[in-house]
């Protein structure tokens, strides 16, 4: 894998670049160019894409992405309590084609393995040497009742897609009456970023609490715990008590919500008990994003199995997945963890074309989440290829968490990292440095 530190030295040395394309030419007769096609263009697909064109830019390497502005999904909690705007979220991809990578908006439909090509909506297909699926999530409406995109989109947003359901979910905290109640679902494991429906939760009670202080917020959640659990629930103490009503899953109260009447603006669990809110925010159950699927890269769960040594799928042959599509064991999904992977699949695809051993694979993942003004608590591990009960498995080592009761300096540290961070994936992923200037 190559580090940040690895990385920076490669994009200044312009030796390297030169060594790689001197590499990839025939002594006598023109070698065609490698085409690397990557599919979703966000922290790991990016950041794929950016490395292999950075270190070989003898290369073709295109990038698919259905939207034209990236809006990052990372720190779109933020907006819910004011401590960021909507606009800052959202980067362009001119920085990827400045240095030559071509990025074609469009949606991928299909992936024909056997010609090598990646189809898209409009017709058009895309032929490729080396395939990097980084497709996000698809959303599993049909598990909840009375759920769908379209009401998704206009009455119940589940805005864990960043983009114009972020705005629609702070425009009807807006417009609720002060005393109001907000309703929030959450689901089962897997999904997307563990920590950030409690992120949500603590963002929203303070806007509430700063202008709506006779509002509440009610969470229902599928599971009997949930990630930094100990630090959250000190916050919804110290900062949100009498705002935030948490109902975990227990032995008597399955609180999984399985129907939504978006007329009557009602929620109902597996336990039977139906509440009314002004607003509801329905996080539903997620899958790999529907092209993987398709391509034949997830089992029967919905997500894609990895090898871990190289996320290539262990599914479908030829193809790497990266990202919150796949099933990457103990490694969360996040974009922290996107960009880790898309760094190790950017060696491994330079190492194949180069003819070079890939160096083994190292990992790491490390999840922020802002509870109140400069206090951002944190997870994170670094993770490696092993094996358990017989089987590749990418293990956890060195894992770290936020306790309750640390000072509020350390805190501070932790939200400056974050900031630090959101700038370092979005100049890694997207070329774009601009993201420190845009922060707040």
């Amino acid at each position: 894998m190559i580090n940040r530190r690895q990385f920076g030295q490669l994009i200044a040395g312009a030796a390297f670049g030169s060594q790689a394309a001197e590499a990839l030419a025939a002594p006598a007769v023109a070698r065609a160019k490698p085409r690397i096609v990557v599919v979703g263009g966000g922290a790991g697909g990016g950041t794929v894409a950016h490395i292999v064109k950075r270190q070989a830019p003898d290369t073709n390497v295109t990038v698919i992405e259905k939207r034209a502005i990236y809006t990052s999904c990372f720190n779109s909690n933020h907006v819910f309590g004011g401590f960021r705007t909507f606009q800052s979220l959202q980067h362009g991809y001119d920085g990827l084609r400045k240095i030559g990578i071509d990025v074609v908006t469009g949606q991928a439909d299909a992936i024909d393995r056997p010609q090598k090509r990646v189809r898209l909506s409009d017709g058009s297909a895309i032929a490729y040497d080396y395939l990097v699926l980084s497709p996000g999530i698809s959303y599993r409406f049909d598990a909840i009742g009375g759920y769908s995109a379209e009401v998704a989109n206009t009455v119940m947003p589940h805005a864990w897609t960043a983009g114009p359901q972020t705005q629609l979910l702070m425009a009807q905290l807006e417009a609720m009456d002060d005393g109001g109640v907000v309703v929030m679902t959450v689901p089962k494991n897997p999904y997307k970023c563990p920590p950030g429906p409690y992120e949500r939760a603590c963002m929203i009670a303070h806007y509430l609490k700063t202008h709506k202080p006779r509002s509440k917020l009610l969470l229902f959640d599928a599971k009997p715990y949930f990630s930094k659990q100990a630090a959250f629930e000190e916050a919804f103490r110290k900062y949100y008590d009498g705002i935030i009503d948490l109902n975990l899953t227990n032995e008597i109260d399955d609180n999984n919500v399985v129907r939504v009447d978006p007329k009557e603006m009602t929620v109902e669990t597996a336990s039977g008990l139906k509440v009314r809110g002004a607003v509801v925010n329905v996080i539903p159950p997620q899958t790999a994003g529907q092209v993987a699927i398709d391509a034949g890269c997830a089992d029967a769960s919905g997500w894609c199995p990895i090898q871990p040594q190289n996320f290539m799928s262990a599914q479908a042959e030829g193809i790497y997945v990266i990202g919150d599509a796949t099933i990457a064991n103990d490694m969360p999904k996040s974009a922290y963890s996107a960009n880790s992977h898309g760094r190790v699949v950017a060696g491994d695809i330079l190492a194949a074309i180069n003819g070079d051993r890939a160096v083994p694979a190292r990992y790491r993942n490390t999840c922020w989440s802002l509870i109140a003004e400069a206090d951002t608590i944190k997870i994170g591990a670094d993770y490696e290829p092993g094996q358990r009960d017989g089987k590749p498995y990418l293990q956890a080592r060195d894992a770290f968490v936020s306790l309750p009761g640390e000072s509020a300096q350390l805190r501070r540290r932790n939200y400056d990292e974050s900031l630090a961070w959101y700038h370092d994936i979005i100049a890694e992923a997207l070329n774009d440095r601009t993201a420190l200037m845009r922060q707040l």
